[in-house]
């Protein structure tokens, strides 16, 4: 049973908010400002979440230097494409885990179906195909992670942990798959931007098309989740406490 809120407890809530005796007052003066101050000297002091790496080929040191000469900056390029492409792979991941969900629950609250899942993981495992060659044409190294790169793994970490919960329900992995697509669409538009500044019109063409089938996965994840939602919501597992099962003597009344 749910016992997190004070009103479970109104005789205990009520105790706790009268005026405390001074013997329960914290020992040390204080507030935030300190945690704040030492936060601040570690980022001051950190370093950088890695580097972008160096072109691995002599064709990606000879790409590298002409931007660098003609004022672009190609390792930004770099970091993007690499911070999409672990999340690319990260999402097909999250569909994995969702087509496990979706197949074992057996839901039937959405307009959702097995193939729906299954194109759409294949679009992502097709993206993050496309992501690499395009690291390649450049001269860069696909399996090097990015400062990006790092950081989209570590952002994404929450949301695979909702999707693979066995107790999460279909809304709520769809919820996070939601969160993953809206992601998705936007750094899709960025790396577009970034493509065509550095004259790569293959990319920029190539990203387009995966941009454009982003925008179709958002639009039908968005329609599922709002359909699980209010559609059957209590129905689809999410547990409300019997009133009977509660303390009598705890009762609001």
């Amino acid at each position: 049973m749910n016992r997190t809120g004070v009103q479970m407890s109104p005789l205990d809530s009520m105790e706790m908010t009268k005026d405390v005796p001074p013997s329960m007052m914290p020992s040390t003066p204080g507030d935030e400002s300190a945690l704040a101050e030492m936060r601040g000297r570690y980022i001051a002091e950190a370093d950088a979440i890695g580097s972008v790496p160096l072109p691995g080929t002599m064709k990606g040191a000879l790409t590298t230097g002409v931007q660098m000469l003609t004022g672009k900056e190609p390792q930004i390029l770099i970091d993007k494409l690499g911070e999409r492409l672990a999340f690319e792979r990260t999402g097909t991941r999250l569909y994995d885990a969702l087509i496990v969900k979706f197949t074992t629950l057996e839901d039937n609250t959405t307009s959702m179906t097995l193939a729906d899942l299954q194109q759409i993981r294949a679009d992502e495992a097709r993206h993050f195909a496309i992501l690499v060659e395009a690291i390649k044409s450049i001269g860069g190294d696909p399996t090097s992670q990015t400062p990006c790169a790092d950081v989209a793994g570590v952002e994404s970490m929450g949301l695979m942990q909702v999707v693979s919960d066995p107790r999460t329900t279909m809304a709520q992995a769809l919820h996070a798959v939601l969160v993953a697509e809206m992601t998705d669409n936007v750094g899709w538009d960025m790396l577009i931007a970034l493509a065509e500044d550095h004259g790569q019109s293959t990319m920029v063409t190539d990203f387009s098309l995966a941009l454009t089938e982003e925008q179709t996965h958002l639009q039908r994840v968005q329609r599922w989740m709002e359909e699980a939602t209010l559609g059957r919501a209590i129905s689809d597992g999410v547990q409300v406490d019997d009133m009977a099962d509660a303390n009598p003597s705890q009762q609001l009344h």
